[in-house]
């Protein structure tokens, strides 16, 4: 085997891709030579590049089947093939559970749930017919494996995310490949809205074994194992990036000390 990580001749579609988690992601399948395409809402003020090298931007609404299917048919018409799906587009704004309204839980869960399903099964054809298949990548959360209060609609999202993972590597495989990379506490520009000034960023990356929050870059190299040769024997798996997870609770408020070691 070369150099497993390299990914000429591959390309890539990163949702969500312009900014945060997934400009991370895409530029990182960039570093190593894959053909990218980013798509979101609204074109980024700066290309998502590595070097000379420029991510496509195609402008699309995740949650819209058309839209998805230009990503597609944008996609295959400049390099004739995807490789690569990574799932990242997703998000909530913290809300609560009581009050929250319809409409808001219906939006939260078309874009963190039915918006995967939907482009996973867009570029199901393609990647069936490749000698050598696919894989997708579906960014998940530990939200969707513990208690998320305020929350509720993203973190039921996200354990659906978990089981469709599992769902869809037993019915695609094996020639497309299906991870969930499960995300723990991350700094991204959106991460004041959750855990406060850099005091609170601090105290939370105090409790977990890591002694630090995670960065994007940290998920991004995640990411890069999961679509190479090295996880060749890997799917409908969960894949954690949490720093090692949060504490015991129930001991910390027995003790009043941390139980991080």
């Amino acid at each position: 085997m070369g150099d497993p990580f390299d990914l000429t001749a591959k390309t890539a579609i990163v949702t969500g891709g312009t900014k945060g988690l997934g400009r991370e992601i895409a530029t990182r399948l960039l570093d190593h030579g894959a053909d990218v395409v980013v798509c979101a809402r609204n074109e980024p003020l700066e290309p998502v590049r590595s070097a000379d090298r420029v991510a496509e931007f195609v402008a699309a609404d995740v949650r819209d089947a058309e839209q998805i299917a230009a990503v597609v048919r944008s996609t295959l018409d400049r390099t004739g093939r995807i490789d690569i799906l990574v799932n990242n587009a997703g998000g909530a704004p913290p809300a609560e559970s009581a009050t929250v309204s319809p409409r808001f839980n219906e939006k939260i869960i078309e874009l963190n749930l039915l918006a995967p399903l939907m482009f996973s099964q867009a570029v199901h054809d393609t990647m069936q017919t490749q000698t050598d298949g696919g894989v997708i990548i579906n960014i998940a959360s530990v939200s969707g494996q513990r208690a998320n209060p305020k929350g509720v609609a993203y973190g039921a999202a996200k354990a659906g995310l978990i089981n469709m993972t599992q769902t869809l590597a037993h019915e695609w495989g094996p020639k497309i490949r299906v991870l969930a990379p499960v995300v723990g506490m991350i700094v991204t520009d959106d991460a004041h809205l959750f855990y406060g000034d850099q005091d609170g960023i601090d105290a939370i990356g105090a409790i977990l074994p890591m002694k630090r929050m995670g960065e994007p870059a940290d998920v991004a190299d995640v990411v890069l194992f999961c679509v190479s040769p090295l996880a060749r024997w890997m799917t409908g798996c969960t894949v954690p990036i949490d720093g090692g997870g949060e504490g015991a609770a129930y001991l910390d408020a027995a003790t009043g000390e941390a139980t991080s070691t």
